[in-house]
């Protein structure tokens, strides 16, 4: 009998159709059944690496229904679990809930980044805490508020900073005293970081009931992956990295990508097609992959949703950059544009528009002013010698957000002030980030303008906010939480602006306040969109007596002033 290794994982759902992704043992023809219903679907698994994979696509859903659903393999029930094991308690069915016809009802949409699946090996930071994704899952297994979607906005798997567990799986493979050491080298060794992250039984079941859609960042390839061309040029000239490479960019594809895209876009993928009809799809995905990471234009790993009338605009920052040192873009030309005409099309169609990146826009003016001071060295603003202190310090302190890329932080700004004029503006536009392991709110002044002189602020009809949440489960030390706490202050303000002026960087061409936080904590972020209405809440994860649990930090209308902030930062 065929097993079912990982999933299943609710990925895409639309109002009659959703998608169910599997990894099982063996080839087999997967199922997805619907109980009480005539919807379903099948599909053939197909394989990369001698790992086995379907992705069903489910027909016939109602709109506006909740539907109980069972996997099957070769007409074998494997999920849900005929026995989930002793001491381990039995947990509600998992479930497709399609929205509401026409975008009617609320949209509730919880999002953060940066997940330890466990405690990285020699870690020096502050006691992790809680899983914030672990205290969802709890939260919704006992009947408590469900999101309708969760955004994973990078870090899902930590290929550069191993468990112990992982340590010696890694070690039964080969010898993890020589390159790359304790972090893992190839696909085979990813497969074991999704499962070590994915088979917890809370979170597997979080993940087959409530669609997800995600994005890479560096730890799911390498801390600070694709900084500088001088970096990519260093790391590639190691005997390691092709294969570490290739194993995180194959491997996202199978395990994080496809499932982002609707079922119609799986269809017209070429990729998918030729890996699906292939006896054996490694090759051709290594090949992708290496061809991916030589040209961007190869393959977009952004792409939109659209929930009613709320659209998501997921964006790459990270496998999308241009490195060479005079030319450097957070996003190269070909996905700006894709940006701008997601964007900018039919604006009436929506009422709120997000844009998902891994990375903050808006970040505490100290270290913006740092990371522009910072490029405008490395681009030889001051001559040889700060242009090889400035790719040392780049390196050591992570300066590679999008005030590193100047240009793209003035394009994005331009284009939110864009988006957010006319009468079909939307209600928000909503920046959703993590990556720097803390929360906080960020919101351009009302007065603040772009380089064309168009206004992001309030004084547009449209609210415009930074929403940072980060990290899920993970920790940062405590000289880092004061950094960043006199990143917002007048003093760290002032520090920014000499730094910048000392580079002779550009100044901004708008400016932001924090109107919340920063908060510390495993946190998850939600946003309940209902109409031209926005309410955001954040909860953080506690320990509680029977497990862990979410409890409210803050809650705000994003259409109004009105806050109610539960607990303290």
């Amino acid at each position: 009998m065929t097993a079912l290794r990982l999933g299943p994982l609710l990925r895409y759902v639309d109002e009659d159709t959703a998608t169910v992704w599997v990894e099982t043992d063996g080839p087999c023809e997967a199922e997805v059944r619907c109980d009480g219903s005539a919807a379903g679907g099948t599909a053939a698994t197909w394989q990369v690496a001698g790992h086995h994979y379907a992705l069903v696509t489910v027909v016939g859903l109602e709109p506006g229904t909740t539907t109980p659903y069972r996997v099957l393999l070769d007409g074998d029930q494997v999920w849900p679990l005929p026995d989930p094991g002793a001491g381990v308690r039995r947990l509600p069915p998992s479930t497709i809930r399609t929205p509401a016809p026409d975008g009617a009802g609320a949209l509730r949409l919880a999002f953060g980044s940066c997940r330890w699946a466990a405690r990285p090996s020699g870690s020096f930071h502050d006691p992790v805490g809680p899983d914030a994704l672990a205290a969802l899952a709890e939260q919704a297994a006992g009947g408590g508020d469900v999101p309708d979607v969760l955004l994973l906005l990078g870090d899902q798997v930590y290929a550069d900073e191993t468990s112990e567990a992982m340590r010696a799986q890694l070690a039964a493979r080969r010898d993890i005293e020589e390159p790359p050491w304790g972090q893992v080298a190839d696909y085979e060794e990813y497969t074991a970081l999704y499962y070590e992250s994915w088979l917890a039984p809370d979170v597997r079941w979080l993940l087959s009931t409530v669609p997800s859609c995600m994005i890479f960042d560096d730890h799911d390839v390498i801390d600070d992956w694709n900084t500088s061309e001088a970096w990519q040029r260093d790391i590639r000239a190691t005997s390691w990295w092709r294969e570490r490479l290739l194993g995180g960019l194959t491997s996202y594809w199978v395990y994080q990508h496809l499932g982002n895209l609707s079922p119609g876009e799986l269809a017209e993928d070429p990729v998918f097609t030729a890996v699906r009809e292939a006896g054996d799809g490694t090759e051709l995905l290594r090949e992708f992959a290496a061809r991916a990471d030589a040209d961007p234009e190869v393959t977009r790993w952004s792409y939109r949703r659209d929930f009613g009338r709320v659209r998501l605009l997921m964006a790459d920052t990270r496998a999308a950059r241009v490195l060479a040192e005079q030319d450097r873009a957070m996003l190269d030309a070909d996905e700006m544009k894709w940006l701008r005409e997601q964007a900018l099309t039919d604006r009436a169609a929506y009422d709120h528009l997000l844009i998902g990146s891994s990375l903050p826009w808006l970040l505490p003016p100290a270290i913006h002013g740092v990371e522009s001071w910072n490029a405008a060295l490395c681009a030889g603003s001051r001559g040889p010698r700060w242009a090889r202190f400035g790719e040392r310090l780049r390196r050591a302190s992570d300066l590679e957000h999008w005030a590193a890329f100047p240009r793209s932080f003035e394009e994005l700004a331009a284009l939110i002030a864009e988006v957010s004029l006319g009468d079909d503006a939307p209600a928000t536009v909503c920046v959703l980030s993590g990556d720097v392991h803390h929360a906080y709110v960020a919101e351009p002044r009302a007065d603040a303008g772009t380089g064309s002189g168009t206004g992001t602020g309030s004084g547009t009809g449209t609210r415009v906010v930074q929403l940072t949440c980060s990290p899920m489960h993970n920790s940062i030390p405590g000289f880092m939480r004061a950094g960043f706490r006199f990143g917002w202050s007048g003093a760290g303000r002032l520090l920014g602006r000499m730094l910048a002026r000392h580079g002779r960087a550009e100044r901004p061409s708008l400016r932001w306040d924090r109107t919340g936080g920063p908060w510390f904590g495993n946190q998850l972020m939600t946003l309940t969109l209902r109409g031209r209405s926005a309410l955001l809440g954040m909860d953080r994860a506690r320990t509680a007596e029977a497990g862990v649990r979410l409890t409210p930090v803050l809650e705000r209308t994003l259409s109004s002033a009105s806050e109610t902030s539960h607990t303290g930062g």
